[in-house]
């Protein structure tokens, strides 16, 4: 693990503003775009809704800020809902399945000529996947009640997709899959990174730089899970990791947030450390301090449409990564160069090839940072973001 401390940053929500000053934010500009999620949260909304928002409301390279965007929840809506439509221009509905108050929302932008588009972030919109869903969730598909619940999600997200002109993804494998399902134009603008990430990682990669990357003689993986739904993808790579113990006991394993070792690592107890779900700007502090962070993932259609938020949000604080090979973790990492790529049967390999070539770390982590930053900072993303709204 690395000794390198950044402090604890104090944090609270920043996108939990009264409804008045998202409506003034929104109203800022000559260009205004509205975008909707349900309630808000630090995943999805985060990505799609709040750090969209963030790029669209700096200004541009000149200093100009011609665009203004905020965001609105279905708690909104009966309040605001007209108001809304008839203050922006357009409207992204990020991952909202069909319901009353949203196509109200959305029938008051059409009732005004303005566009609406359908952002989506995992391929959750087509019933064809929902037993493929279920099984790379680990969800009980003798269980009838589950049915119901994906069979309603999946056909409510395709309900609001059938409604809008257009959609916004996050990558050009789920574009492919998005198509498939709509003949509306579909654009990629990735995820990326935001202000308050940068600002955190940028801080932690200097604390390392300036310790000489120095470590404490152990040498700890992170397994970082922010859902209850990854068992199955940490299940792939914990055999491996008994393995490498059994032999190398300079290795540790940190795991934060919803997931649990299980029997494999039971002779390993003392050897194990678990934290507690983290916000996600001193989730940047935890990942900086281990030495390689684990990302393995089910081989198929759905873990391909995963975006590769989890290598540059690791490599922005020097962390290196090992993934599984999917689409998307195949493109951003180059093996042996930016992080690894490990399949099924190679995990052990790849770990203890990690493990001996500690020399190699300072360079590779200095080339992962830069890598990330040049492919995945927010305003790397404007353009993209501005074509995608039709602002080109």
């Amino acid at each position: 693990m690395f000794t390198a401390r950044t402090p604890e940053q104090a944090y609270a929500d920043p996108w939990l503003l009264p409804l008045t000053q998202r409506l003034a934010q929104l109203c800022r500009s000559r260009r205004r775009v509205a975008y909707y999620y349900e309630e808000p949260n630090t995943s999805t909304f985060r990505y799609r809704g709040y750090n969209m928002a963030q790029l669209l409301n700096a200004a541009d390279e000149v200093g100009v800020q011609e665009n203004s965007a905020c965001w609105f929840h279905r708690a909104d809506l009966e309040q605001a809902g007209e108001e809304i439509a008839a203050s922006a221009d357009l409207l992204v509905v990020c991952r909202s399945g069909y319901e009353s108050r949203l196509l109200r929302l959305i029938t008051a932008f059409r009732r005004r000529d303005k566009k609406v588009l359908f952002d989506i972030d995992d391929l959750v919109f087509d019933t064809r996947y929902a037993h493929l869903v279920m099984n790379t969730l680990d969800q009980d598909i003798d269980a009838a009640h589950w049915w119901d619940f994906w069979f309603g999600y999946l056909g409510r997200m395709r309900a609001t997709l059938d409604l809008c002109d257009g959609a916004i993804t996050t990558n050009a494998f789920l574009a492919a899959r998005l198509a498939e399902c709509t003949d509306q134009p579909v654009r990629v603008v990735p995820n990326f990174i935001n202000r308050e990430q940068r600002a955190i990682s940028d801080q932690v990669w200097q604390d390392k730089v300036d310790s000489g990357f120095a470590r404490n003689g152990e040498f700890t993986l992170g397994y970082f899970s922010g859902s209850p739904s990854h068992n199955h993808d940490y299940g792939l790579v914990e055999p491996a990791i008994a393995a490498l113990m059994a032999r190398r006991p300079e290795l540790r394993l940190l795991t934060a947030g919803y997931i649990a070792p299980g029997p494999h690592l039971e002779p390993f107890k003392n050897r194990l450390q678990h934290a507690p779900f983290q916000d996600w700007v001193n989730l940047q502090r935890l990942v900086g301090s281990v030495e390689l962070n684990l990302m393995p993932l089910a081989p198929n259609v759905f873990t391909d449409c995963k975006s590769a938020l989890k290598y540059f949000e690791s490599a922005i604080v020097g962390t290196l990564s090992i993934a599984s090979p999917s689409a998307n973790y195949a493109t951003a990492i180059q093996h042996g160069v930016t992080g690894y790529l490990a399949r099924g049967h190679e995990w052990e390999q790849q770990i203890e090839q990690v493990l001996d070539t500690l020399q190699r770390y300072p360079e590779m982590a200095a080339q992962a940072r830069q890598d990330a930053l040049a492919r995945f900072d927010g305003p790397a993303h404007r353009s993209a973001l501005l074509a995608a709204l039709g602002w080109a």
